[in-house]
């Protein structure tokens, strides 16, 4: 059974309470967002995402998508959804008021999105794409493409895709084969075929907005010779309808493991009018403008897969009667006692719980810089939020999305023989959490660009925007007569992320391999670090609270818990990270390709 009920408490401790010495908040320009207008907005979007979102989920994954003469269905109640879902300025939450959005932080917007993507996934992806493709139209494009576009785009009267994958070439884009032929009045006419692409073709918007990877005639080979377009289905009439088709066509969808809901398609276009966003032969910096921010949120999906699967494995753990206590019955007028009282369940359950309250806690932190990074008047503020948004990113996105399949297979492993069984719901949630893993870039490139870019980049700048708070806050905690052992245990692991960090440095310098070979280990060990600083954090909180006489002591008690789980069980993962690291790429490429 499918069970959800947005985690409120938590991500108003993460709100309000666990970051508030970071450094990142008090932003003039974003006053009017009050803890309570917060607090009514995380209300309201929960309401949201448990009634209209939720009982769509596993009837969207029987019945997925299908393609009609060249039209995309999507499954039964999304159109009815989608229009509740927009009537109820949803899609314009976090874009800016000029083109008709609410302006709400991003540290309130991830929060929101968790909650969309934990009830029904595969539906997030048709207002969420559209949000990434506004990002880099506001960033890169002309002023008349602007006023065009974004109101309808913001408003998701019209929805939004990129366009980057073809058949022959997906991480290396500089293969890519698609043409963009100049036209006398300044646009552009586009001929190829794109895979793989998300929300392509739909029901639930008047038009869809395509923004695409090509090559003008001129281009220089590889990625410097790559520009983005702006492609509509049909192509707005002047009052802002839309007029004629636009050449772009379905060739297919895609028949995929998970995400049924979402339309996956091939689309090709065939002298396809376009325009040109940002520069010639830069379309990799606008595009990246759009996929830095998808890849934080694809890490928010991995969350809110998770928390959907431990809520429900905690209730199939109550509801499931199997075997006796072994300190005792538990259950002595039912015929067997409920199977969370077994230890194995209940590290499980725990396993879980940990996950996702620590990906929480981080994500809440790298949401703050985000905020930080466009806000900030202090110019110092702005660049250590920024340095840290760099670093944090592939972070975010391969730990949050490699660790919501684990929870997700957790909750089969809870259920038994019936997770294996579709009817019970778990299974869809490994389905749909296993694509997080690969698209935006697959976690392994996360890595890469994790030790390739982000720790050499400006003499290790990035690194100090994390190592400073750490090493700050370990000084000061670390005699607590409470929670000291914490705080050593943060500091063992910090101890080992900062010798890991050195020796990627000295052998990377001397083999570029050495590097990626441990690159993985390396972007989950940071993880780990991470998560534990936030947790460490938590806890203080936490018990400071209870101290404080608190009136909600078992949400902190909770907490506290919670955290010493994580210390004691998932943290010492550290030691085995470093462990690989330290092993280096010997064992890793030794053997002949031809002998695989």
């Amino acid at each position: 059974m499918q069970v959800y009920q947005a985690p409120l408490r938590d991500m108003k401790f993460v709100a309000h309470e666990l970051h508030a010495d970071d450094g990142f908040g008090d932003l003039p320009a974003l006053a009017e967002f009050t803890p309570d207008l917060i607090d009514a907005v995380l209300d309201e979007a929960a309401k949201v995402a448990q009634e209209v979102l939720l009982p769509l989920n596993h009837s969207g994954d029987i019945e997925g998508c299908t393609l009609e003469n060249g039209v995309v269905r999507t499954p039964k109640g999304f159109k009815q959804a989608y229009d509740r879902f927009r009537e109820g300025g949803w899609c314009a939450l976090a874009s800016a008021p000029e083109w008709g959005g609410q302006g709400l932080p991003e540290s309130v917007n991830k929060l929101t999105e968790e909650m969309i993507v934990a009830a029904n996934v595969s539906f997030s992806l048709y207002p969420g794409l559209t949000h990434g493709a506004t990002t880099a139209l506001e960033s890169h494009g002309s002023d008349a493409l602007k006023q065009r576009y974004l109101p309808r785009l913001v408003s998701g009267e019209w929805s939004g895709t990129m366009c980057l994958t073809e058949a022959h070439c997906g991480t290396d884009l500089g293969l890519l084969r698609t043409r963009a032929v100049p036209q006398a009045d300044g646009s552009y006419r586009l001929t190829g075929g794109k895979i793989f692409i998300s929300a392509g073709e739909h029901d639930l918007t008047a038009n869809i907005i395509h923004l695409v990877l090509a090559r003008m005639p001129d281009a220089p080979p590889g990625v410097k010779g790559i520009s983005l377009f702006l492609v509509p289905k049909f192509l707005p009439n002047d009052d802002g309808t839309p007029g004629p088709s636009n050449g772009v066509s379905v060739g297919a969808i895609e028949h995929k493991m998970g995400l049924k809901g979402s339309a996956t398609c091939q689309l090709n276009f065939e002298d396809s009018t376009g325009w040109l966003i940002g520069a010639p032969h830069k379309g990799m910096e606008a595009m990246f403008t759009m996929m830095n921010t998808e890849r934080v949120s694809v890490g928010v999906q991995g969350l809110g897969i998770g928390e959907a699967a431990y809520q429900s494995a905690v209730w199939y753990a109550k509801e499931r009667l199997q075997g006796r206590a072994l300190s005792g019955t538990k259950n002595p007028t039912g015929p067997a006692d409920p199977i969370i009282v077994h230890p194995d369940v209940r590290r499980m359950l725990m396993t879980m719980r940990a996950w996702n309250e620590g990906c929480r806690a981080l994500c809440g932190w790298v949401s703050r810089a985000l905020d930080a990074e466009k806000h900030a008047a202090d110019p110092e503020v702005k660049q250590r939020a920024a340095d840290f948004v760099a670093l944090m990113t592939p972070v975010v996105k391969a730990v949050f999305t490699d660790l919501g399949f684990e929870t997700a297979n957790l909750a089969v492993q809870v259920y038994g023989g019936h997770g294996y069984i579709a009817e019970s719901g778990v299974e869809q949630y490994v389905r749909d959490a296993r694509i997080a893993m690969i698209y935006e870039g697959t976690n392994g490139i996360q890595a890469l660009d994790l030790v390739g870019r982000k720790l050499p980049a400006h003499m290790g700048r990035y690194l100090r925007s994390f190592f400073h708070p750490v090493s700050g806050f370990i000084a000061e905690r670390k005699g607590d007569a409470e929670l000291g052992k914490l705080v050593e245990g943060l500091e063992k692991a910090f101890g080992a992320l900062q010798l890991a960090t050195a020796t990627i440095a000295e052998k990377g310098m001397a083999d570029p391999e050495e590097a990626a070979a441990a690159a993985t280990d390396y972007t989950r060990l940071l993880g780990l670090v991470a998560i534990g600083f936030c947790f460490a954090k938590a806890a203080f909180v936490a018990r400071d609270r209870i101290a404080a006489g608190s009136a909600e002591p078992g949400f902190y008690r909770a907490k506290l818990v919670t955290a010493r789980f994580f210390f004691d069980r998932l943290l010492p993962q550290v030691s085995a990270a470093f462990g690989a690291i330290k092993a280096g790429k010997g064992s890793m490429m030794a053997l002949a390709a031809e002998d695989f």
